[in-house]
């Protein structure tokens, strides 16, 4: 499948659009309803080429459908129930049948082999398990790929660096903020990850991250950083992954249909031009998604890589749409920050947007911590880098923002998703 040249994977595609279709409108009263209000038969489907007929889903669309109506077979026969938080509403349910879980395995065993891990490889998953998709999806991978899988989940770091000093980890699988994390740690601890350690690659994802992060990850801890790219209302974290390339994610594309379009109209973009990632399941039995609106901002490449495979290769997440912070008029991503403060190698890579609105007006205030080195009674100096990174800042973001110098660790540190941003104009 990896390498199969494209006539061939168009052909496959078509026909598992054709199924997927037939099913949604058999099983499916919502997709239903959508596909008549468009006047469209499962019959007006006879390929690929046809995909932008059908309707976009979004989350929204999840959440009026809770718990169990986007479903596509009885709940007799899914075998696992994934959702997400629901910490800005319902949360998002996600059901897998048997099949399903075999898929997602495979999925993520294609992703693991990317980053090297093999049989002899023991791999430590530092993603959380249970409703989050990120350690259960990982862990069924690295079995399928037969792999020591240490199933640590997130947390307590210090056990996590025992468990790979002891055990000898190989691969690390986490967010990549948390690695970050392990780093510092790592160095509190007096060890060194040379000579104490086996680890030779991560898998890191669930969030954005930048090329100017994963050279601090592979600096600090001498591993190949790979990035992962997943969501669980497609299947959870291998839809797409980086080989040992690192020249953008190779997506299964014979599982998951991608397009690129405009977050604002819809449109359908060409190849290259970055927009809005949607993605079709086209094999998926419990719970289909047709056309799922991501709100993740890439572009796609459908060049053949280096490596040899053919898949089509997505860009690294830009951020998300809805995400993205509008600041009187310009649109701004934490990715823009952190790749700004990692050029710049005077402060460590955490910090924080925090964005009020006053007499009408909108603030943008980034917290960035100092190094532990860097901090003193003595302050002077300080104040140059203060207006050295606003003035960085103000180059890329096209916006001004207020930058204010904050102790070691003394921004909330997160073992899974690191919290970037506080919008007080929300509250």
């Amino acid at each position: 499948m990896e390498t199969m040249n494209r006539d061939e994977m168009i052909a496959l595609q078509g026909l598992r659009l054709q199924e997927t279709a037939q099913r949604v409108y058999r099983q499916v009263p919502f997709y239903r309803n959508k596909m008549q209000e468009l006047g469209l038969l499962p019959e007006d489907i006879s390929g690929i080429g046809d995909i932008g007929k059908l309707p976009f889903i979004t989350k929204q669309d999840m959440r009026d459908n809770y718990p169990y109506g986007l479903f596509a077979v009885p709940l007799s026969e899914i075998v696992r129930i994934h959702a997400s938080s629901g910490t800005t509403g319902k949360p998002t349910v996600v059901g897998y049948t048997k099949r399903d879980i075999g898929l997602w395995s495979e999925v993520m065993a294609r992703s693991l082999t990317y980053a090297g891990a093999s049989k002899q490889s023991c791999i430590q998953v530092a993603y959380g398990y249970g409703l989050f998709t990120g350690g259960l999806g990982a862990h069924y991978g690295a079995e399928m790929v037969g792999a020591s899988v240490i199933p640590a989940s997130s947390g307590n770091t210090a056990r996590q660096i025992l468990l790979m000093k002891d055990f000898g980890t190989t691969v690390l699988c986490c967010t990549p903020s948390y690695a970050l994390y392990i780093a510092e740690t790592i160095y509190e601890m007096g060890l060194d990850p040379r000579k104490d350690l086996s680890l030779k690659a991560g898998i890191f994802g669930a969030e954005p991250w930048s090329e100017r992060m994963r050279k601090e990850i592979e600096d600090r801890l001498y591993i190949k950083a790979i990035d992962i790219y997943g969501l669980s209302e497609i299947i959870g974290p291998g839809v797409a992954c980086e080989c040992e390339c690192q020249d953008g994610l190779h997506i299964s594309e014979d599982h998951f249909y991608p397009e690129i379009v405009n977050p604002l109209t819809g449109e359908v973009l060409p190849d290259g031009e970055k927009g809005e990632l949607v993605l079709t399941t086209i094999s998926k039995e419990g719970m289909p998604m047709v056309r799922y609106r991501t709100r993740d901002l890439t572009a796609l490449n459908r060049s053949v890589c280096s490596c040899g495979r053919t898949f089509v290769r997505m860009g690294k997440v830009l951020g998300r749409s809805d995400d993205m912070l509008i600041i009187r008029g310009v649109n701004v991503f934490p990715s823009q920050v952190e790749s700004v403060l990692l050029s710049l190698g005077e402060t460590s890579p955490h910090y924080q947007l925090i964005v009020d609105r006053e007499d009408n007006l909108d603030k943008l205030t980034v917290l960035v911590e100092l190094t532990e080195d860097m901090f003193s009674d003595e302050v002077r100096g300080l104040e140059g880098l203060e207006h050295k990174i606003q003035g960085a800042l103000a180059g890329i973001l096209q916006v001004s923002a207020k930058v204010r110098l904050v102790g070691p660790k003394s921004i909330e540190r997160s073992e899974g998703k690191a919290k970037r941003v506080i919008d007080n104009r929300k509250i």
